[in-house]
Protein backbone atom coordinates (compact mmCIF):
# COMPACT_ATOMS: atom_id res chain seq x y z
CA UNK A 1 0.00 0.00 0.00
CA UNK A 2 1.45 3.36 -0.98
CA UNK A 3 1.16 6.55 1.13
CA UNK A 4 -1.96 7.80 -0.72
CA UNK A 5 -3.74 4.46 -0.24
CA UNK A 6 -2.74 4.45 3.43
CA UNK A 7 -4.22 7.93 3.96
CA UNK A 8 -7.42 6.88 2.15
CA UNK A 9 -7.75 3.77 4.32
CA UNK A 10 -7.24 5.85 7.47
CA UNK A 11 -9.87 8.37 6.36
CA UNK A 12 -12.45 5.68 5.49
CA UNK A 13 -15.42 5.53 7.86
CA UNK A 14 -15.39 2.96 10.66
CA UNK A 15 -18.34 1.20 9.06
CA UNK A 16 -16.10 0.26 6.11
CA UNK A 17 -14.45 -2.41 8.27
CA UNK A 18 -15.09 -6.08 7.52
CA UNK A 19 -15.84 -8.43 10.42
CA UNK A 20 -14.84 -12.08 10.71
CA UNK A 21 -14.17 -14.73 13.32
CA UNK A 22 -10.52 -15.26 14.26
CA UNK A 23 -8.62 -18.43 13.40
CA UNK A 24 -5.49 -19.94 14.97
CA UNK A 25 -3.31 -18.21 12.38
CA UNK A 26 -4.55 -14.83 13.71
CA UNK A 27 -3.20 -15.35 17.25
CA UNK A 28 0.12 -13.45 16.84
CA UNK A 29 -1.58 -10.46 15.18
CA UNK A 30 -4.30 -10.35 17.86
CA UNK A 31 -1.70 -10.42 20.66
CA UNK A 32 0.21 -7.58 18.98
CA UNK A 33 -2.99 -5.53 18.52
CA UNK A 34 -4.06 -5.92 22.16
CA UNK A 35 -0.59 -5.11 23.48
CA UNK A 36 -0.38 -2.01 21.26
CA UNK A 37 -3.71 -0.70 22.56
CA UNK A 38 -3.02 -1.15 26.28
CA UNK A 39 0.65 -1.43 27.18
CA UNK A 40 3.86 0.51 26.75
CA UNK A 41 4.59 3.84 25.12
CA UNK A 42 3.00 2.83 21.81
CA UNK A 43 -0.37 2.58 23.58
CA UNK A 44 -0.18 6.25 24.59
CA UNK A 45 -1.01 7.24 20.99
CA UNK A 46 -4.60 6.23 21.76
CA UNK A 47 -6.75 6.91 24.80
CA UNK A 48 -7.32 3.32 26.02
CA UNK A 49 -3.83 2.84 27.43
CA UNK A 50 -3.39 1.17 30.80
CA UNK A 51 0.31 2.07 30.88
CA UNK A 52 -0.12 4.26 33.98
CA UNK A 53 -1.81 1.40 35.87
CA UNK A 54 0.00 -1.70 34.66
CA UNK A 55 3.33 -2.77 33.23
CA UNK A 56 4.07 -6.09 31.57
CA UNK A 57 1.79 -7.88 29.17
CA UNK A 58 -1.98 -7.56 28.66
CA UNK A 59 -2.32 -10.99 27.07
CA UNK A 60 -0.24 -13.72 25.48
CA UNK A 61 -0.62 -16.29 22.68
CA UNK A 62 -1.90 -18.91 25.13
CA UNK A 63 -4.60 -16.57 26.42
CA UNK A 64 -5.80 -15.68 22.93
CA UNK A 65 -5.70 -19.33 21.84
CA UNK A 66 -7.83 -20.24 24.89
CA UNK A 67 -10.49 -17.77 23.70
CA UNK A 68 -10.46 -19.43 20.28
CA UNK A 69 -10.78 -22.87 21.87
CA UNK A 70 -13.68 -21.91 24.16
CA UNK A 71 -16.75 -23.98 23.36
CA UNK A 72 -19.16 -21.06 23.65
CA UNK A 73 -16.87 -18.28 22.51
CA UNK A 74 -15.95 -16.23 19.51
CA UNK A 75 -13.12 -13.79 18.81
CA UNK A 76 -14.44 -11.13 16.46
CA UNK A 77 -11.93 -9.32 14.24
CA UNK A 78 -12.38 -6.06 12.34
CA UNK A 79 -10.20 -5.54 9.29
CA UNK A 80 -9.77 -2.66 6.91
CA UNK A 81 -8.07 -3.38 3.60
CA UNK A 82 -6.92 -6.75 4.96
CA UNK A 83 -5.26 -5.20 8.03
CA UNK A 84 -6.40 -6.10 11.55
CA UNK A 85 -7.64 -2.89 13.21
CA UNK A 86 -9.80 -4.09 16.13
CA UNK A 87 -10.98 -7.17 18.00
CA UNK A 88 -13.21 -8.35 20.82
CA UNK A 89 -14.02 -11.56 22.64
CA UNK A 90 -17.59 -12.81 22.99
CA UNK A 91 -18.62 -15.68 25.24
CA UNK A 92 -22.14 -17.09 25.47
CA UNK A 93 -23.02 -17.56 29.15
CA UNK A 94 -26.65 -18.66 29.19
CA UNK A 95 -28.96 -15.64 29.15
CA UNK A 96 -26.12 -13.18 28.66
CA UNK A 97 -22.92 -12.75 26.69
CA UNK A 98 -19.55 -11.63 28.03
CA UNK A 99 -17.63 -8.93 26.10
CA UNK A 100 -13.88 -8.74 26.60
CA UNK A 101 -10.43 -8.56 25.01
CA UNK A 102 -11.59 -5.38 23.25
CA UNK A 103 -8.86 -3.51 21.40
CA UNK A 104 -8.65 -0.88 18.66
CA UNK A 105 -5.35 0.15 17.09
CA UNK A 106 -4.21 3.29 18.94
CA UNK A 107 -3.93 5.37 15.76
CA UNK A 108 -7.52 4.38 14.83
CA UNK A 109 -9.08 5.26 18.20
CA UNK A 110 -11.55 8.11 18.38
CA UNK A 111 -12.94 7.64 14.87
CA UNK A 112 -15.95 5.44 15.53
CA UNK A 113 -14.33 2.06 14.95
CA UNK A 114 -14.81 0.97 18.58
CA UNK A 115 -18.52 1.86 18.40
CA UNK A 116 -18.86 -0.19 15.21
CA UNK A 117 -17.14 -3.23 16.76
CA UNK A 118 -19.30 -2.99 19.88
CA UNK A 119 -22.48 -2.70 17.79
CA UNK A 120 -21.52 -5.79 15.79
CA UNK A 121 -20.73 -7.72 18.99
CA UNK A 122 -24.08 -6.76 20.52
CA UNK A 123 -25.93 -7.65 17.31
CA UNK A 124 -24.25 -11.05 17.18
CA UNK A 125 -24.94 -11.83 20.86
CA UNK A 126 -28.59 -10.83 20.51
CA UNK A 127 -29.38 -12.38 17.11
CA UNK A 128 -27.15 -15.48 17.10
CA UNK A 129 -27.23 -16.44 20.77
CA UNK A 130 -30.46 -14.81 21.94
CA UNK A 131 -28.59 -13.06 24.77
CA UNK A 132 -30.67 -10.64 26.84
CA UNK A 133 -27.67 -8.75 28.26
CA UNK A 134 -24.03 -8.02 27.58
CA UNK A 135 -21.66 -8.18 30.56
CA UNK A 136 -18.11 -6.89 30.81
CA UNK A 137 -15.57 -6.14 33.49
CA UNK A 138 -13.47 -2.97 33.48
CA UNK A 139 -10.74 -1.83 35.85
CA UNK A 140 -12.74 0.50 38.11
CA UNK A 141 -10.00 3.14 38.06
CA UNK A 142 -10.57 3.61 34.30
CA UNK A 143 -13.12 6.43 34.69
CA UNK A 144 -12.74 7.66 31.09
CA UNK A 145 -13.28 4.19 29.65
CA UNK A 146 -16.23 3.44 31.95
CA UNK A 147 -17.80 6.77 30.92
CA UNK A 148 -17.39 5.75 27.25
CA UNK A 149 -19.22 2.47 27.96
CA UNK A 150 -21.94 4.31 29.90
CA UNK A 151 -22.57 6.52 26.87
CA UNK A 152 -23.20 3.28 24.95
CA UNK A 153 -25.82 2.04 27.41
CA UNK A 154 -23.72 0.07 29.90
CA UNK A 155 -24.48 0.55 33.59
CA UNK A 156 -22.15 0.23 36.54
CA UNK A 157 -23.26 -2.44 39.00
CA UNK A 158 -20.93 -1.77 41.93
CA UNK A 159 -20.04 -5.50 41.83
CA UNK A 160 -16.27 -5.82 42.08
CA UNK A 161 -13.82 -8.65 41.59
CA UNK A 162 -10.17 -8.45 42.61
CA UNK A 163 -7.36 -7.90 40.14
CA UNK A 164 -5.25 -11.09 39.83
CA UNK A 165 -2.21 -9.74 41.70
CA UNK A 166 0.78 -12.06 41.40
CA UNK A 167 -0.28 -13.47 38.01
CA UNK A 168 1.94 -11.64 35.53
CA UNK A 169 -0.07 -13.05 32.61
CA UNK A 170 -2.42 -10.11 33.28
CA UNK A 171 0.25 -7.48 33.84
CA UNK A 172 2.34 -6.07 36.65
CA UNK A 173 0.27 -3.59 38.70
CA UNK A 174 1.71 -0.18 39.41
CA UNK A 175 -0.70 0.35 42.33
CA UNK A 176 -2.26 -1.81 45.04
CA UNK A 177 -5.96 -0.92 44.70
CA UNK A 178 -6.91 -2.30 41.27
CA UNK A 179 -10.15 -4.22 40.88
CA UNK A 180 -12.69 -4.94 38.16
CA UNK A 181 -16.26 -3.65 38.09
CA UNK A 182 -19.05 -5.48 36.29
CA UNK A 183 -20.91 -3.38 33.69
CA UNK A 184 -24.15 -4.61 32.12
CA UNK A 185 -26.23 -3.55 29.11
CA UNK A 186 -29.67 -4.92 28.20
CA UNK A 187 -29.76 -6.14 24.59
CA UNK A 188 -33.53 -6.48 24.24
Amino acid sequence: MDAAQSRTAEAAPATASAFRTAAKADVPAVVELIESAYRGDASRVGWTTEADLLDGQRTDPEGVAAVLDAEHGRLLLAERDGVLVACCQLEHRGDHAYFGMFAVRPERQGGGLGKAVMAEAERFAREEWGADEMHMTVIRQRDDLIAWYERRGYARTGRMTPFPYGDERFGVPRRADLEFELLIKPLT
